[in-house]
């Protein structure tokens, strides 16, 4: 599904250097673009996705007016390499502090993204993002699991405005019922297909995690159009023998699909947002910063944090007792193992794994998903503590510890290798959200 893209020139000004940079960009682009007709500034326009100016003049200084009416995102593409001509910062400036935004990407590459953007956006219209939860908050840690805004209806019913998708909720109690039934040669056959390593399992809480992946499997190719998937795991572990986490493992290894731990639809929502236009590793892990002293380190049942230059700048990423749930296809190292956590079955397994050392970004959208904060900073280090709830977490450096604790949305935040915030900026452009620093 490409993006409709609408070029637009200004009434006095279509000439043979619109065509022949139209000409140019339709055939840059046209992998990602539908080019519609070309309309003059100011007309009505078609069903789009975005305008585009292939050519900037002075007369943009004279029809603010028309360009504030435009409800589509804005793009300025006046290069022949598909980026913005340098001397066309003065009309985007200019645009700017007249209140009208435009997207003016400075390379090729930022373009190809936009594009994934405008594509995505297109999409969301059609994508239904599925959780499995009964009765959420009702179960284990009540106390804790009543508090998180993603299960609230109002949060599905922002998310629907906002973006367009449909939640679907499935019992997840039947989903397990449903995988018990699965026999043991079938969840066998499928742990002999897949490559992946295993440590201080039994073959039969392998089967078992096997078993939930083709539970989960058979129900999603059988339904149409479905972006996320979801489980409320832990506050509702007591449905199943097992966790979710190979599962999500197997489906983004063989079908890119984006799952959401503890059915976080916010934190699916980020990571399906970022990642379908990214196309960057990507996963969600709780966050405890050093500055939260104890009240951090008793959750995770962890004595200390280990000694850094700048204690306040740091933070521990832990989840589940490892670092989250990384795809093998992220992971410098990657081992299915044993559940760390008490509130899952004894069967239950986990996964260890490690996102390579140095850049790194943080980011989710907000309670009002008009908002995603973001933070870089770099991946430092692992740590790793002895019969605690963190037996393989990652040391994350920002840049300033107090004020990203002062603005912090949630204990979920996706973690994602390298440093991606301009790019961020850019997809809140076409997705019409605002970017917090952190």
């Amino acid at each position: 599904m490409k993006a409709r893209l609408v070029p637009l020139y200004f009434v006095n000004g279509r000439d043979p250097d619109f065509d022949l940079q139209l000409s140019r960009l339709k055939q840059l682009l046209s992998d990602q673009a539908e080019f519609l007709d070309p309309l003059p500034l100011g007309g009505e326009l078609p069903e789009a996705e975005a305008v585009i100016f292939p050519q900037f003049l002075g007369e943009a200084y004279h029809t603010v007016d028309h360009f504030r009416e435009i409800q589509l995102p804005i793009l300025v593409i006046t290069s022949e390499f598909g980026t913005v001509l340098m001397w066309d910062w003065e009309i985007v400036s200019y645009l700017r502090s007249e209140g009208v935004k435009t997207i003016a990407p400075s390379s090729l590459e930022q373009t190809q993204k936009i594009l994934n953007a405008l594509q995505l956006k297109r999409s969301t219209h059609s994508a239904n993002f599925l959780v499995y939860q009964d009765n959420p908050g009702e179960g284990f840690q009540s106390e804790i699991f009543k508090r998180f805004y993603w299960f609230e209806d109002e949060c599905i019913q922002r998310m629907q405005d906002k973006f367009g998708l449909t939640i679907l909720k499935k019992s997840f109690k039947d989903l397990a019922s449903k995988a018990k039934l699965i026999s043991d040669g079938e969840a066998e056959e499928i742990i002999q297909e897949r490559q992946f390593a295993v440590e201080g399992l039994a073959p039969g809480a392998v089967r078992s995690a096997a078993k939930v992946y083709l539970a989960v499997r058979d129900e999603i190719r059988s339904m149409n159009g479905i972006g996320a998937v979801g489980i409320n795991c832990l506050n509702e572990s007591r449905y199943s023998d097992t966790t979710p986490c190979l599962a999500w493992n197997l489906l983004y290894e063989e079908e890119q699909m984006i799952w959401g731990c503890e059915a976080d639809i916010v934190s699916m929502l980020t990571k399906y947002i970022l990642h379908k236009t990214l196309h960057m590793p990507i996963m969600m892990t709780n966050l405890y910063p050093f500055l939260m002293g104890k009240a951090a380190l008793a959750h995770e049942r962890i004595p200390y944090f280990p000694a850094v230059d700048e204690p306040e700048n740091h933070i521990l990423a832990a989840h589940c007792g490892y670092l989250g749930v990384v795809p093998q296809t992220f992971a410098t190292q990657w081992r299915l193992s044993p559940k760390v956590l008490a509130i899952v079955d004894e069967n239950a397994s986990a996964i260890d794994a490690r996102l390579p050392l140095g850049d790194m970004t943080l980011a989710k959208f907000d309670s009002s998903l008009e908002v995603m904060s973001v933070a870089e900073g770099s991946l430092t280090e692992y740590v790793q503590y002895e019969d605690s709830d963190c037996l393989n977490g990652a040391i994350l450096r920002v840049a300033d510890g107090r004020r990203m604790l002062d603005r912090i949305t949630s204990h979920h935040y996706l973690l994602m290798t390298g440093h991606h915030q301009a790019d961020i900026e850019m997809i809140g452009k076409v997705f019409n959200f605002q970017i917090a620093e952190l």
